[in-house]
């Protein structure tokens, strides 16, 4: 088991001072929100360990780990939808992640421009 699972920073593949500030979940991992840089619109979410956010920041492509596959995968790499990266932060209390990139097809791996684009629940609401 990798040190972002257990939670601690030795090991960690990130420069400690990064991997400090850093508040993961139980299984290491820290929400990526990925956003569009020019429009920012929200395109969808993943979940990356010390490794994924590692390779994010020094390949310029983004990288998650899979919660269901058990793998990192990179986005784009089997869909052709890729993610280039503009800019990575870190909010306030550590525990998120927002990533701007510029987008290369739809981000959601139904095919839509987002993941967000075929369930909304409120609609605006009238004034």
């Amino acid at each position: 088991m990798s040190s972002a699972t257990t939670g601690e920073t030795t090991g960690s593949p990130l420069d400690p001072a990064l991997a400090g500030l850093l508040k993961r979940d139980a299984a290491g991992l820290v929400a990526a929100v990925v956003q569009a840089h020019d429009t920012r619109e929200v395109l969808m979410v993943g979940w990356m360990d010390d490794e994924a956010l590692h390779r994010t920041l020094t390949t310029g492509r983004t990288w998650f780990w899979s919660r269901s596959r058990s793998e990192y995968w990179r986005k784009g790499d089997s869909s052709g939808a890729v993610q280039r990266v503009r800019t990575v932060s870190l909010d306030c209390d550590g525990d998120a992640l927002l990533v701007t990139v510029d987008q290369t097809g739809g981000a959601c791996h139904t095919g839509d421009r987002t993941c967000f684009d075929a369930r909304p629940l409120l609609e605006e609401p009238a004034p």
